[in-house]
């Protein structure tokens, strides 16, 4: 956890229980296998070979790699070939009376060529079909950092609720502490039966919000699970009193406009103007002639005529002048104008929610930062106001209440400085997607700022004190 290196509160003061000594037992097993936690690299490389999500991605993006395929083939010829084989049976009958009968076999086949010489429309769908292949590459593109998010979000999710199981379980037995000194204190006469309830209701407390920590950490590494394809084992988490830094350029205007121009979404927005643009001109098209050299050789073979063998062959030009379609591509072309005003209004929607995504990002960042180093004065100042309640008490200016409320308050402080650190670590990261800069050198990066530590080995919740 984020302070692993010192108990934030002191351990009860009686003979560990057989369940507590096998929790601890469990956290030695586990802190032997530390030195191979997966970091949040390795956790990411997994989910580049694991997860649905992205793997439906890369199948889109191979499928959309044959559109440039499919529009060159309109521009070149086509070649066909057919046969044909047939029984023949012939029957004349004259009116003399007389009848003649031939049975023969007789076959035929042919080559035919067809290729384009003008056909605007064709030259603009291929067009279009490279600009869908190379929108498939913006889309693979933020996919890809998508899934660099979402797993950071797991990992860290992961750690968070791993942090708070520490904290809670050690708020837990801060408490058993306390209702062991009021119960003895109460023995000898020095408390009222009040303070035991008080010690004895935050111990209950405490042991509720374990159950809960512990269920949302089950939770969270199936959230990972579903990501990686695999039960994630010890997770490496941040190294204590990391250091932050901020973004560069420190300038929010910078990067707000870097993202109007880089982000995937907006470059994806732009290539689908570009083909709404190609399409309009496309259907306008469809009122062009068009002109196709077409060529063809044929045989044929029939013995029982008096031209037992026929060979053929054409070469020519065909010329085709449309003059009425019933006013289909007029209508295309409007709907094809009417798309591209679409294309033109997304477009300005994309550049402005990626500079809000920017701006977002941004001051999650620098804002974290000041929220993480206030908890991080708050942790001190209530590790120290612990300290002094709890000596306040033992001289008897302090009551259990006061101890009670000190230990919850450093827990919660705990609690909230680990997850402020996480999310500024996710806004990190959001504010490089914003750009489309996110790859997989900022999560090595992050992998910098971990270190591999066993999972929580806190002993299961004991019995009620």
């Amino acid at each position: 956890m984020l302070f692993r290196s010192a108990r934030l509160f002191p351990e009860i003061r009686r003979p560990l229980s057989g369940r507590v000594r096998a929790g601890l037992a469990a956290a030695l097993m586990l802190a032997a296998g530390a030195a191979d936690a997966a970091d949040l690299f390795q956790v990411y490389r997994d989910a580049l070979a694991h997860d649905s999500s992205y793997a439906a991605a890369r199948a889109q993006f191979d499928a959309d790699r044959e559109k440039v395929v499919q529009g060159r083939s309109a521009l070149l010829p086509t070649v066909a070939a057919s046969a044909g084989a047939s029984r023949n049976n012939d029957e004349t009958h004259t009116g003399a009376g007389a009848e003649t009968s031939k049975r023969y076999n007789s076959n035929n086949y042919a080559l035919r060529l067809n290729a384009p010489l003008f056909r605007r429309q064709n030259w603009l769908q291929y067009q279009e079909s490279a600009l869908r292949t190379e929108l498939a590459g913006r889309l693979l593109g933020a996919a890809r950092q998508a899934l660099i998010l979402r797993t950071a979000q797991a990992y860290f999710d992961v750690l968070n609720a791993r942090d708070s199981l520490e904290a809670i379980v050690q708020l837990r037995t801060a408490a058993a502490e306390q209702l062991e000194l009021a119960r003895t204190s109460f023995n000898v006469g020095t408390v009222t039966i009040t303070d035991v309830h008080e010690a004895q209701s935050r111990f209950d407390l405490a042991s509720a919000q374990e159950i809960a920590a512990r269920n949302t950490l089950d939770v969270a590494h199936e959230a990972l699970a579903r990501i990686i394809g695999h039960t994630p084992g010890e997770l490496a988490g941040l190294r204590a009193g990391t250091d932050l830094s901020r973004p560069q350029p420190d300038e929010i205007d910078a990067w707000v406009d870097s993202a109007g121009k880089d982000n995937f979404d907006v470059q994806a927005q732009q290539i689908l103007r570009e083909i709404a643009l190609r399409a309009l001109a496309r259907e306008r098209a469809g009122h062009l002639p068009t002109l196709d050299l077409v060529a063809s050789y044929g045989r044929s073979r029939q013995p029982s005529a008096s031209v037992e063998r026929n060979n053929s062959g054409t070469v020519g030009v065909q010329l085709d002048i449309p003059l009425y379609q019933g006013g289909a591509v007029s209508s295309r072309a409007r709907e094809a104008a009417a798309l591209r005003l679409k294309a033109e209004a997304d477009l300005e929607e994309a550049r402005r929610a990626a500079a809000l995504t920017a701006r977002e990002a941004y001051l999650g960042v620098t804002s974290g930062m000041a929220q993480v180093r206030a908890l991080e004065a708050a942790r001190v100042s209530s590790a120290s106001a612990l300290e002094a309640n709890r000596m306040g008490y033992e001289v008897g200016v302090r009551i259990n209440i006061d101890v009670l409320n000190a230990q919850s308050q450093l827990a919660d402080t705990v609690q909230r400085l680990s997850r402020a650190r996480y999310d500024t670590l996710l806004a990190r990261l959001r504010l490089e997607a914003a750009v489309g800069g996110l790859d997989e050198d900022d999560v090595r990066a992050i992998g910098t700022l971990l270190e591999t530590r066993p999972e929580n080995g806190a002993a299961p919740a004991a019995d009620r004190q």
